[in-house]
């Protein structure tokens, strides 16, 4: 059954630009790719899962694919966080061995890093399959006869084709704008389903299908409310803290604002903070929190601290308590009944708005973020150095 999603909720309409919008001179259809994509995420997750249904996709990954040998994940910029991601769930869920790295460390120090993961079998994450340290990478173990390799994209045309000994391609996820979004969580919720059935973990995968019908309303409900926070007050600090594998989402969220809005944004683990960066902490400064099951007592004291200093708290976690709620600027709580990393691709959401409407309200077109494009496309170098050829060497031996 596809799911609807009422057009009052989303607000895409072309309309008379606001006054802000007149003042910061943007176009009124500034955003509206981005915002679209983001809105469709729980069908995308819909549509992701009957793919993979139907084509057999998770089976045949795992013929040729283990949970008993060490994985390696390559990537760059949101892959590289996805591929954190994955690595967090899989090792603590189910107890999968494996490891993330950006696309250069593979790149430029193969042996080292083959040899510290003990990778028998790489991903090469890139929503355009055109990224050049990723493609050079996959390059790079192309001859490895000891190695398996994948390549993830969404791009059907991908070198990834002969360059890598399996593909898996998502063209339905792909977006319009630059920044990933629903290709993010598209290919998170695939890993997920991937790990699951490679440890037989049924439940896992069972709330996984349960979570699209779960996610359209809680985002019919929640994006405005986020969207209007985000524009209310002016920041010269974003901060975002994640405890565990909800590091990942703090990192990725902050990525995010900073693509999409031009803002300067970093990320810690969650008790971290008050080991040096609380020192930000005030008026100017809007800190969100993905608070963790693990942690959620201590985090909430944090939450509660950094309010007695001033700092506006944004909170995302899956259940409120007046603790939290008393502490929050906002808080936008999941309310799903499944187990904790099978809510991450619902917990990513709010970044997006969050990063879309500032990005809006400073004049800027998220869409087509100002010195990026949707794929880092370097030229070829004019000739090999030795250095670069010294690391096919050793990787080929």
């Amino acid at each position: 059954m596809k799911l609807k999603r009422s057009p009052s909720k989303v607000s895409l309409s072309k309309k008379t630009p606001t006054k802000t919008a007149r003042h910061a001179r943007i176009s009124p259809a500034a955003g509206q790719h981005t915002l679209r994509e983001i809105y469709s995420q729980p069908a995308m997750w819909e549509e992701t899962s009957a793919h993979l249904a139907r084509e057999g996709t998770i089976t045949r990954l795992t013929s040729h694919f283990t949970a008993r040998e060490p994985w390696l994940f390559v990537g760059c910029g949101s892959s590289y966080y996805l591929s954190q991601l994955v690595c967090a769930i899989w090792m603590r869920d189910f107890s999968i061995p494996c490891m993330a790295v950006p696309a250069s460390e593979l790149l430029f120090a193969p042996e080292e890093t083959l040899r510290r993961s003990g990778a028998t079998q790489v991903v090469f994450v890139s929503r355009s399959g055109e990224t050049t340290e990723v493609m050079r990478a996959a390059k790079l173990l192309r001859q490895r006869s000891d190695v398996r390799t994948l390549g993830v994209t969404c791009n059907t045309a991908s070198p990834f084709d002969h360059l890598c000994t399996h593909v898996f391609t998502l063209p339905w996820a792909d977006e319009k704008s630059t920044v990933m979004t629903r290709s993010f969580t598209s290919i998170l919720l695939s890993f997920q389903r991937l790990g699951a059935q490679l440890q037989g973990d049924t439940a896992f995968a069972s709330s996984l299908d349960a979570l699209p019908r779960l996610a359209q309303p809680w985002l019919d409900t929640n994006a405005g409310s986020i969207r209007k926070f985000a524009t209310q007050r002016r920041f010269a600090d974003y901060v975002f803290l994640g405890q565990g594998a909800h590091y990942w989402l703090a990192q990725e969220a902050a990525l995010k604002i900073t693509e999409m809005s031009a803002s300067y944004a970093q990320a810690y683990h969650t008790l971290e903070f008050r080991h040096g960066p609380r020192s930000i902490a005030g008026s100017a400064t809007l800190i969100t929190f993905f608070v963790s099951d693990a942690a959620a007592e201590e985090e909430a004291l944090l939450v509660s601290e950094l309010k007695s200093l001033g700092a506006a708290n944004l909170v995302i976690v899956n259940r409120s308590t007046p603790q939290l709620a008393s502490a929050s600027d906002l808080l936008v709580a999941l309310n799903v009944d499944a187990p904790e990393f099978a809510r991450f691709p619902m917990a990513a959401i709010p970044a997006h708005l969050l990063g879309t409407a500032v990005g809006l309200r400073k004049g800027l077109d998220p869409d087509s973020p100002k010195n990026l494009t949707r794929a880092v496309v370097l030229a070829a170098p004019a000739k090999s150095t030795e250095a670069s050829a010294a690391a096919k060497k050793k990787v080929n031996a």
